[in-house]
């Protein structure tokens, strides 16, 4: 089966497995996206790994998705956004979505609403989502994509999602200052052993402005042969 995944920059990504659609981090005022939300058919799906404003500020406007989160992010997305139906569920647990499975991990980060940090909602995530539900069974036929979150280099990387989970492609955010550089976002890339390697959350800002050849060379770096893919904004990749 194969995965379409398009970046439409930052950390917002929508992913299409066989046609189940997902939404990742809706966040369109960004300088590489020339869409804006209602330019977006609406998911089936929207993932919120955190509440930062530049991960939830356009999430109001898929309400007709099912929104999965932390049961703390889902419960403010319901009684506060709008949305009618979640999916809350915790690290480490694995749901349904269509055609697609997903996993829920953590990252290393902080989780105020909207920056505001005297408001929590719950643990910062990341994603992973398959086309087939992860077993202890390594199986080459399954497709793969890890969504690391905001999050600094963690060694459940390399104990725990890389060898179980098996992602074949990982979008690792390398800004630096609030999450990952170069050098330790290549290492997870190492770490994870991934196939293909996909640099986000940068440049949209100044303190995450960054020369993304640096990642590329950090990667060549590790000796991994981890294909890195700069994309362009709203550029598409099919994972096979």
């Amino acid at each position: 089966m194969t995965m379409e995944l398009t970046w439409h920059g930052h950390s917002t990504w929508h992913v299409d497995v066989d046609g189940t659609t997902f939404l990742i981090d809706p966040f369109f005022d960004n300088p590489f996206t020339d869409l804006s939300p209602s330019d977006v058919e609406d998911p089936d799906y929207l993932l919120l790994t955190h509440g930062h404003a530049d991960h939830i500020s356009d999430a109001g406007a898929f309400t007709d998705a099912t929104v999965v989160g932390v049961p703390e992010m889902t419960e403010y997305m319901e009684e506060e956004v709008g949305f009618t139906d979640s999916i809350g569920m915790n690290m480490g647990g694995t749901v349904e979505c269509g055609d697609a499975f997903v996993t829920m991990h953590r990252a290393d980060h902080t989780n105020g609403l909207n920056t505001g940090y005297e408001t929590s909602l719950g643990v910062p995530v990341g994603f992973v989502i398959s086309d087939k539900m992860p077993t202890q069974e390594s199986d080459a036929d399954a497709t793969t994509f890890y969504h690391a979150g905001d999050t600094g280099l963690m060694s459940e990387m390399k104990d725990v999602i890389g060898p179980y989970l098996e992602p074949d492609a990982a979008a690792l955010p390398c800004g630096d200052h609030f999450t990952m550089g170069p050098v330790q976002a290549a290492l997870a890339v190492d770490w994870l052993d991934v196939d293909h390697a996909f640099p986000m959350h940068y440049d949209t800002f100044p303190p995450v402005e960054i020369d993304v050849e640096d990642f590329e060379r950090e990667v060549k770096a590790t000796g991994s042969d981890t294909e890195v893919h700069v994309l362009d904004g709203d550029e598409s990749f099919t994972l096979e």
